[in-house]
């Protein structure tokens, strides 16, 4: 799964690279966690445009007291299960992710480690994602994964869905079948840059510590 991505660029740079004209003066944070505000790339009228939207589709789960805060959805496991089908089907709620660095946890528990992936020669990249407006908090997103390539297997067995900028308009809008490919090929292995650190595993900003983060 990932529960932590960052954005180590301006919005003004992001725009420039998903080809918006007019980018979003978004206040989020560098490091994104589900549950805050991230940076996403729609396609409305058939023109690109950045927005500003929380991580996370909200879930109640069963036994929640009603007043309880709903859990974000951070991760698409399948985009065939009955939560995701009907938007992924239809162009207008699917969105590209940008994304400098996502990270894994990695080491033996109490002491895991922050390691984290970039991709060779792309600043920034596109993590394919679907969205939509949700009653109580607006306008929300999550990220499709998939199964790990050779480089991120030795830390996580998943991987968020990465986007060659050439796939970029076939996410946004091509087929069902086009975006189904997409979330089971695997991304190229020697494409992908890897950070292991001492930082430990420990969110400096937790609004939701008990994350459903994959359906």
């Amino acid at each position: 799964m990932c529960n932590l991505y960052t954005v180590r660029k301006t919005a003004a740079e992001v725009a420039a690279y998903f080809g918006v004209d007019n980018p979003v003066q978004s206040n989020a944070p560098e490091e994104v966690y589900p549950g805050m505000p991230g940076m996403v790339i729609i396609e409305a009228d058939g023109t690109r445009e950045m927005r500003s939207m929380t991580w996370g589709f909200p879930l109640r789960l069963k036994g929640m007291k009603p007043e309880a805060k709903p859990k974000p959805v951070n991760n698409i496991a399948e985009l065939t299960k009955p939560m995701w089908v009907g938007l992924a089907r239809k162009p207008q709620w699917r969105c590209l992710i940008p994304v400098t660095h996502f990270a894994e946890a990695e080491g033996e528990k109490g002491k895991k480690t922050r390691t984290w992936f970039s991709l060779k020669d792309e600043p920034v990249f596109a993590w394919g994602g679907l969205w939509r407006v949700n009653d109580e908090w607006g306008p929300v997103y999550s990220g499709a994964m998939t199964d790990a390539n050779e480089a991120v297997a030795p830390v996580h067995d998943r991987m968020p869905v990465l986007l060659h900028p050439d796939e970029h308009e076939r996410w946004l809008r091509g087929s069902f079948d086009d975006i189904l490919a997409l979330q089971h090929r695997k991304y190229p292995s020697d494409g992908i840059d890897i950070e292991r650190t001492s930082e430990l595993w420990v969110r400096k900003k937790a609004p939701t510590d008990e994350t459903p983060s994959f359906l």
